[in-house]
Protein backbone atom coordinates (compact mmCIF):
# COMPACT_ATOMS: atom_id res chain seq x y z
CA UNK A 1 0.00 0.00 0.00
CA UNK A 2 1.81 3.46 -1.19
CA UNK A 3 2.15 5.94 1.82
CA UNK A 4 2.73 9.40 2.00
CA UNK A 5 6.80 10.55 2.81
CA UNK A 6 6.70 13.27 4.90
CA UNK A 7 10.38 13.45 6.11
CA UNK A 8 13.60 12.82 4.18
CA UNK A 9 17.04 11.43 5.55
CA UNK A 10 19.77 13.37 6.39
CA UNK A 11 23.75 11.86 6.65
CA UNK A 12 23.47 13.84 10.24
CA UNK A 13 27.34 15.28 9.45
CA UNK A 14 26.18 16.85 6.39
CA UNK A 15 23.48 18.67 7.96
CA UNK A 16 26.18 20.24 10.49
CA UNK A 17 28.26 21.19 7.82
CA UNK A 18 25.42 22.51 5.39
CA UNK A 19 24.32 24.29 8.34
CA UNK A 20 27.83 25.43 9.26
CA UNK A 21 28.54 26.86 6.17
CA UNK A 22 25.47 28.61 5.85
CA UNK A 23 26.16 30.69 9.10
CA UNK A 24 29.69 31.39 7.61
CA UNK A 25 27.92 32.74 4.74
CA UNK A 26 28.29 30.14 2.01
CA UNK A 27 24.77 28.26 0.56
CA UNK A 28 25.93 24.57 -0.25
CA UNK A 29 24.65 23.54 -3.62
CA UNK A 30 24.87 19.49 -5.20
CA UNK A 31 25.96 19.29 -8.94
CA UNK A 32 27.13 16.46 -11.67
CA UNK A 33 29.13 19.45 -13.48
CA UNK A 34 31.70 20.07 -10.87
CA UNK A 35 34.13 18.20 -7.73
CA UNK A 36 33.80 21.63 -5.98
CA UNK A 37 33.78 25.02 -6.96
CA UNK A 38 32.26 28.39 -5.63
CA UNK A 39 31.21 31.10 -7.95
CA UNK A 40 32.14 33.95 -6.17
CA UNK A 41 28.35 35.29 -4.89
CA UNK A 42 27.95 32.81 -1.96
CA UNK A 43 27.32 29.37 -3.47
CA UNK A 44 30.00 26.41 -2.74
CA UNK A 45 29.06 23.50 -5.38
CA UNK A 46 29.90 20.02 -4.27
CA UNK A 47 29.66 16.97 -6.40
CA UNK A 48 26.81 14.61 -5.82
CA UNK A 49 26.98 11.65 -4.07
CA UNK A 50 27.87 9.17 -6.89
CA UNK A 51 31.13 11.77 -8.03
CA UNK A 52 32.57 11.35 -4.85
CA UNK A 53 35.01 8.54 -4.03
CA UNK A 54 33.92 6.09 -1.46
CA UNK A 55 35.56 7.26 1.52
CA UNK A 56 34.52 10.56 0.79
CA UNK A 57 31.46 12.21 2.36
CA UNK A 58 29.95 15.91 1.66
CA UNK A 59 30.81 16.94 5.08
CA UNK A 60 34.60 16.23 4.46
CA UNK A 61 34.05 18.46 1.21
CA UNK A 62 32.12 21.30 2.77
CA UNK A 63 35.12 21.30 5.80
CA UNK A 64 37.91 20.96 3.46
CA UNK A 65 36.55 23.88 1.17
CA UNK A 66 36.12 26.25 4.02
CA UNK A 67 40.02 25.59 5.18
CA UNK A 68 40.68 26.67 1.14
CA UNK A 69 38.88 30.00 2.44
CA UNK A 70 40.83 30.19 5.81
CA UNK A 71 43.63 29.80 3.19
CA UNK A 72 42.89 32.71 1.14
CA UNK A 73 41.14 34.85 3.88
CA UNK A 74 37.96 36.92 3.82
CA UNK A 75 38.29 38.75 0.45
CA UNK A 76 38.18 35.09 -1.35
CA UNK A 77 34.43 34.54 -0.46
CA UNK A 78 33.78 37.17 -3.63
CA UNK A 79 36.21 35.51 -5.82
CA UNK A 80 35.82 32.21 -8.37
CA UNK A 81 36.94 28.91 -6.27
CA UNK A 82 38.43 31.36 -3.74
CA UNK A 83 40.58 33.39 -5.76
CA UNK A 84 42.46 29.97 -6.70
CA UNK A 85 41.00 29.79 -10.43
CA UNK A 86 43.30 29.68 -14.03
CA UNK A 87 44.19 32.75 -15.31
CA UNK A 88 45.38 33.63 -19.03
CA UNK A 89 49.67 33.43 -17.42
CA UNK A 90 49.23 30.57 -17.10
CA UNK A 91 47.41 29.26 -13.89
CA UNK A 92 47.85 30.34 -10.07
CA UNK A 93 50.60 28.46 -7.82
CA UNK A 94 48.19 26.04 -6.81
CA UNK A 95 50.31 23.53 -4.70
CA UNK A 96 51.09 25.59 -2.03
CA UNK A 97 47.63 26.62 -1.08
CA UNK A 98 46.81 23.62 -1.44
CA UNK A 99 49.25 22.72 0.64
CA UNK A 100 48.41 25.18 3.30
CA UNK A 101 44.83 23.94 3.15
CA UNK A 102 45.70 20.14 4.19
CA UNK A 103 47.99 21.56 6.91
CA UNK A 104 45.00 23.90 8.36
CA UNK A 105 43.05 20.79 7.89
CA UNK A 106 45.18 18.80 9.81
CA UNK A 107 45.55 20.83 12.61
CA UNK A 108 41.96 21.82 12.76
CA UNK A 109 40.69 18.30 12.26
CA UNK A 110 43.50 17.00 14.83
CA UNK A 111 41.63 19.24 18.02
CA UNK A 112 39.08 16.95 17.65
CA UNK A 113 40.61 13.16 16.97
CA UNK A 114 38.94 13.54 13.48
CA UNK A 115 41.83 13.30 10.46
CA UNK A 116 41.00 10.14 9.41
CA UNK A 117 36.96 10.57 9.24
CA UNK A 118 38.04 14.07 7.26
CA UNK A 119 41.37 13.05 5.43
CA UNK A 120 41.13 14.34 1.53
CA UNK A 121 40.57 12.00 -1.03
CA UNK A 122 42.21 14.17 -4.00
CA UNK A 123 45.58 13.56 -5.69
CA UNK A 124 47.06 15.62 -2.69
CA UNK A 125 46.31 12.45 -0.10
CA UNK A 126 49.41 11.24 -0.27
CA UNK A 127 50.74 15.14 0.86
CA UNK A 128 48.58 14.40 3.87
CA UNK A 129 49.65 11.12 4.04
CA UNK A 130 52.89 12.34 5.05
CA UNK A 131 52.28 15.08 7.68
CA UNK A 132 53.23 14.14 11.14
CA UNK A 133 54.25 15.70 14.25
CA UNK A 134 54.59 19.61 13.97
CA UNK A 135 53.11 20.20 10.72
CA UNK A 136 54.22 24.17 10.66
CA UNK A 137 57.92 23.68 11.79
CA UNK A 138 59.33 24.71 8.58
CA UNK A 139 58.77 28.13 8.99
CA UNK A 140 60.20 29.46 5.43
CA UNK A 141 57.93 27.55 3.68
CA UNK A 142 55.09 29.63 1.65
CA UNK A 143 52.49 26.67 3.11
CA UNK A 144 53.33 26.78 6.04
CA UNK A 145 53.28 30.65 6.54
CA UNK A 146 49.69 30.61 4.70
CA UNK A 147 48.53 27.67 6.84
CA UNK A 148 49.30 30.06 10.55
CA UNK A 149 47.64 32.59 9.18
CA UNK A 150 44.44 30.26 8.19
CA UNK A 151 44.44 28.44 11.65
CA UNK A 152 44.51 32.30 13.61
CA UNK A 153 41.23 33.38 11.07
CA UNK A 154 39.65 30.06 12.32
CA UNK A 155 38.60 32.05 15.68
CA UNK A 156 37.80 35.14 13.67
CA UNK A 157 34.85 36.11 11.98
CA UNK A 158 32.94 34.86 9.71
CA UNK A 159 34.33 31.27 10.39
CA UNK A 160 33.95 31.58 14.16
CA UNK A 161 32.00 29.88 16.08
CA UNK A 162 30.59 27.75 13.44
CA UNK A 163 33.40 26.02 12.20
CA UNK A 164 34.52 25.13 15.66
CA UNK A 165 31.02 24.37 16.73
CA UNK A 166 30.52 21.94 13.36
CA UNK A 167 34.31 20.50 14.34
CA UNK A 168 32.65 19.33 17.84
CA UNK A 169 29.33 18.31 16.69
CA UNK A 170 30.76 16.50 14.33
CA UNK A 171 33.23 14.81 17.07
CA UNK A 172 30.40 13.94 19.27
CA UNK A 173 28.49 12.36 16.28
CA UNK A 174 31.33 10.60 15.22
CA UNK A 175 32.49 8.78 18.68
CA UNK A 176 29.24 7.54 19.11
CA UNK A 177 29.43 5.94 15.59
CA UNK A 178 32.75 4.43 15.87
CA UNK A 179 31.45 2.87 19.83
CA UNK A 180 28.98 0.75 16.97
CA UNK A 181 31.82 0.68 14.32
CA UNK A 182 32.29 -3.63 13.69
CA UNK A 183 34.33 -3.51 10.51
CA UNK A 184 37.77 -1.79 10.71
CA UNK A 185 37.15 -0.85 7.01
CA UNK A 186 34.79 2.10 7.78
CA UNK A 187 35.94 5.18 8.36
CA UNK A 188 34.43 5.82 11.69
CA UNK A 189 36.48 2.98 13.04
CA UNK A 190 39.55 5.88 12.56
CA UNK A 191 38.29 8.19 14.95
CA UNK A 192 40.36 9.65 17.73
CA UNK A 193 39.71 10.67 21.20
CA UNK A 194 40.04 14.54 21.29
CA UNK A 195 43.11 15.54 22.61
CA UNK A 196 43.08 16.96 26.24
CA UNK A 197 43.44 20.55 26.55
CA UNK A 198 47.41 21.58 27.48
CA UNK A 199 47.78 22.58 30.94
CA UNK A 200 47.69 26.25 30.30
CA UNK A 201 44.43 25.75 28.20
CA UNK A 202 46.12 26.03 24.69
CA UNK A 203 44.92 23.29 22.01
CA UNK A 204 47.35 20.53 22.72
CA UNK A 205 49.91 19.46 20.23
CA UNK A 206 51.23 16.02 18.67
CA UNK A 207 53.02 13.56 21.38
CA UNK A 208 56.65 13.80 19.59
CA UNK A 209 58.74 14.55 23.20
CA UNK A 210 58.80 18.04 23.07
CA UNK A 211 58.34 19.87 26.53
CA UNK A 212 57.79 23.88 27.26
CA UNK A 213 61.10 23.54 29.18
CA UNK A 214 62.65 23.83 25.36
CA UNK A 215 60.14 26.07 23.50
CA UNK A 216 60.88 29.91 22.12
CA UNK A 217 58.21 31.44 23.94
CA UNK A 218 58.89 30.29 27.44
CA UNK A 219 61.03 32.87 29.92
CA UNK A 220 61.58 33.71 33.50
CA UNK A 221 60.08 35.91 35.80
CA UNK A 222 60.58 35.72 39.78
CA UNK A 223 62.34 32.51 39.95
CA UNK A 224 59.24 31.25 37.75
CA UNK A 225 58.85 29.51 33.99
CA UNK A 226 56.09 31.17 32.74
CA UNK A 227 54.89 31.12 28.54
CA UNK A 228 54.34 34.24 26.50
CA UNK A 229 51.98 32.13 24.26
CA UNK A 230 49.71 31.92 27.79
CA UNK A 231 49.47 35.57 28.55
CA UNK A 232 52.33 34.84 30.95
CA UNK A 233 50.91 32.01 32.87
CA UNK A 234 53.39 29.99 34.75
CA UNK A 235 54.20 26.53 33.42
CA UNK A 236 55.89 23.36 34.29
CA UNK A 237 59.10 22.72 32.10
CA UNK A 238 58.37 18.98 32.02
CA UNK A 239 54.88 19.47 30.57
CA UNK A 240 54.18 18.41 27.26
CA UNK A 241 54.38 21.53 24.18
CA UNK A 242 51.11 22.54 23.44
CA UNK A 243 50.10 24.06 19.65
CA UNK A 244 52.09 26.80 19.77
CA UNK A 245 54.96 25.37 20.44
CA UNK A 246 58.03 26.49 18.55
CA UNK A 247 61.64 24.89 19.38
CA UNK A 248 64.21 28.14 18.43
CA UNK A 249 63.46 31.36 16.76
CA UNK A 250 65.72 32.31 14.08
CA UNK A 251 66.19 35.95 13.24
CA UNK A 252 67.35 35.27 9.72
CA UNK A 253 63.87 32.99 8.74
CA UNK A 254 61.79 36.01 10.49
CA UNK A 255 62.88 39.11 9.92
CA UNK A 256 59.33 40.24 11.15
CA UNK A 257 60.70 42.85 13.09
CA UNK A 258 62.21 44.70 10.25
CA UNK A 259 59.30 44.39 7.96
CA UNK A 260 55.20 44.80 8.18
CA UNK A 261 54.99 44.17 11.85
CA UNK A 262 55.83 47.44 12.64
CA UNK A 263 56.15 50.62 10.24
CA UNK A 264 58.43 53.11 11.85
CA UNK A 265 61.90 52.89 13.81
CA UNK A 266 62.76 55.63 15.02
CA UNK A 267 66.39 57.26 16.23
CA UNK A 268 67.96 59.61 18.14
CA UNK A 269 70.00 62.52 16.50
CA UNK A 270 73.08 61.24 18.02
CA UNK A 271 72.61 57.45 16.67
CA UNK A 272 75.56 56.55 15.07
CA UNK A 273 73.74 54.94 12.26
CA UNK A 274 72.40 59.19 11.48
CA UNK A 275 76.35 59.80 10.09
CA UNK A 276 77.13 56.06 9.32
CA UNK A 277 74.44 56.09 6.86
CA UNK A 278 72.63 59.15 6.37
CA UNK A 279 70.89 57.80 2.98
CA UNK A 280 69.01 55.62 5.37
CA UNK A 281 67.78 58.19 7.58
CA UNK A 282 64.91 60.37 6.77
CA UNK A 283 63.95 63.43 8.86
CA UNK A 284 60.42 64.05 9.89
CA UNK A 285 61.40 67.13 11.59
CA UNK A 286 60.06 66.28 14.94
CA UNK A 287 61.97 63.76 14.33
CA UNK A 288 64.30 60.53 12.64
CA UNK A 289 63.66 57.15 11.30
CA UNK A 290 64.96 54.49 9.11
CA UNK A 291 63.82 54.95 5.67
CA UNK A 292 60.91 52.10 4.43
CA UNK A 293 61.42 50.30 1.18
CA UNK A 294 57.57 49.54 0.67
CA UNK A 295 56.57 47.33 4.06
CA UNK A 296 60.14 46.91 5.10
CA UNK A 297 63.04 48.70 6.12
CA UNK A 298 65.29 49.61 3.53
CA UNK A 299 68.22 47.98 5.08
CA UNK A 300 66.64 44.80 5.12
CA UNK A 301 67.51 42.18 2.49
CA UNK A 302 66.31 38.80 1.51
CA UNK A 303 62.87 36.92 2.24
CA UNK A 304 62.39 36.37 -1.19
CA UNK A 305 60.50 33.23 -2.71
CA UNK A 306 62.35 31.02 -4.24
CA UNK A 307 60.80 27.53 -5.28
CA UNK A 308 58.47 28.22 -2.29
CA UNK A 309 60.85 28.91 0.19
CA UNK A 310 61.54 32.41 1.75
CA UNK A 311 65.21 33.00 1.10
CA UNK A 312 67.22 33.84 4.43
CA UNK A 313 66.64 37.91 5.57
CA UNK A 314 69.78 40.04 6.26
CA UNK A 315 70.25 43.08 7.56
CA UNK A 316 72.73 45.27 5.55
CA UNK A 317 74.18 47.71 8.18
CA UNK A 318 73.94 45.08 11.49
CA UNK A 319 76.87 46.16 12.54
CA UNK A 320 75.58 49.51 12.60
CA UNK A 321 71.65 49.58 13.19
CA UNK A 322 70.82 52.38 15.67
CA UNK A 323 69.56 51.05 19.60
CA UNK A 324 66.61 50.87 18.70
CA UNK A 325 67.37 47.58 16.89
CA UNK A 326 69.70 46.51 19.17
CA UNK A 327 67.35 46.77 21.83
CA UNK A 328 65.14 44.76 20.33
CA UNK A 329 65.06 41.14 22.20
CA UNK A 330 64.68 37.42 20.64
CA UNK A 331 62.04 35.60 21.76
CA UNK A 332 60.40 38.97 23.56
CA UNK A 333 56.71 39.55 23.90
CA UNK A 334 57.66 42.20 20.80
CA UNK A 335 59.21 39.67 19.29
CA UNK A 336 56.15 37.45 19.48
CA UNK A 337 53.81 40.46 18.84
CA UNK A 338 55.84 40.99 15.25
CA UNK A 339 55.54 37.35 14.20
CA UNK A 340 52.00 37.11 14.64
CA UNK A 341 51.28 40.04 12.81
CA UNK A 342 53.56 38.72 9.70
CA UNK A 343 51.81 35.15 9.90
CA UNK A 344 55.10 33.41 11.88
CA UNK A 345 53.47 32.61 15.07
CA UNK A 346 50.30 31.30 16.25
Amino acid sequence: MPRDVTARYVDPLAHVWIAAARRIGVAIARTADAYAATDGRGTLAIGEDRTLDADDSLAQMIFHELCHSLVEGPQSFGLRDWGMEPSASGGPDHDWREHACLRTQWILAGRHGLRGVFAPTTEFRAFWDRLAGDVLAEREDRSVQAAIAAVRRADEAPWAPALGEALAASARIAREAAAAARDPDLLWARVLPSPAPHPTRLPARAGDGATCGVCAWRYEQRGAARCRQADGAKLDDTWPACERFERALDCQTCGACCRAAYHSVEVSRRDPVVKKHPGLVVDRTTYLEIARAGDRCAALAGGMFESERATRFRCTIYDDRPKTCRDFTLGSAHCLTARRRVGLSL
